[in-house]
């Protein structure tokens, strides 16, 4: 199995070809994600997938209007789920759940949906990759607020929206950016 090989190919594609992607390729994009690793085994990832024009529309327009977002054939939107980090608080007082501790926007400062981020980027990362290695073409969009975005996709206010990937087919092949060289970037022991 050869793994370096999506990761160094793939790239943020802004460019699809009017073709559509499959059930079953998304279905297998969804089970790549599925497979993630997460803290305490939470797993606090949903996913949203949306093809039609109009939900795609009303996405675009809540993520500043990007407009090439509508390129793509389908949006998978990534949803962390606070709840899945506070199970066992739950458990002791059912009426958290309604609270406005589990309300969360941007400027939110629980250290539970640090984690429910970064579980949920990593399932992102595997769609990603599984996308590339799959031939089809993805762009992770962040570019969104909260409370612009929810609405749209009736999300409640305790779950928090990680990423909008779009998915389809690239208009031509790209070459993968630029990237840093290792030794700008690593450190062996500690810091410097």
């Amino acid at each position: 199995m050869e793994i370096l090989k999506p990761i160094l190919n793939r790239r943020s594609v802004r460019r699809y070809q009017d073709k559509p992607v499959d059930d079953e390729q998304i279905r297998t994009l969804l089970e790549s994600a599925r497979r993630a690793p997460s803290g305490d085994n939470s797993q606090p990832w949903n996913f949203i997938v949306v093809k039609s024009e109009e939900m795609r529309r009303r996405i675009t327009a809540a993520c500043h209007n990007q407009k090439w977002m509508m390129q793509a054939p389908v949006h998978i939107v990534c949803v962390g789920d606070m709840e899945a980090r506070l199970k066992d608080l739950i458990k002791k007082d059912e009426t958290i759940r309604s609270t406005s501790h589990l309300k969360v926007q941007e400027n939110s400062a629980l250290h539970e949906l640090k984690l429910v981020i970064r579980d949920t980027a990593i399932a992102g990362d595997h769609l990603v990759l599984q996308a590339e290695s799959m031939g089809l073409a993805t762009c992770w969009v962040a570019w969104f607020e909260q409370k612009g975005l929810r609405p749209v996709l009736d999300i409640p206010a305790n779950k928090y929206v990680i990423a909008v990937i779009c998915v389809g087919y690239a208009v031509k092949n790209l070459k993968p950016r630029a990237r840093k060289p290792l030794k700008d970037m690593v450190h062996y022991e500690r810091w410097g």
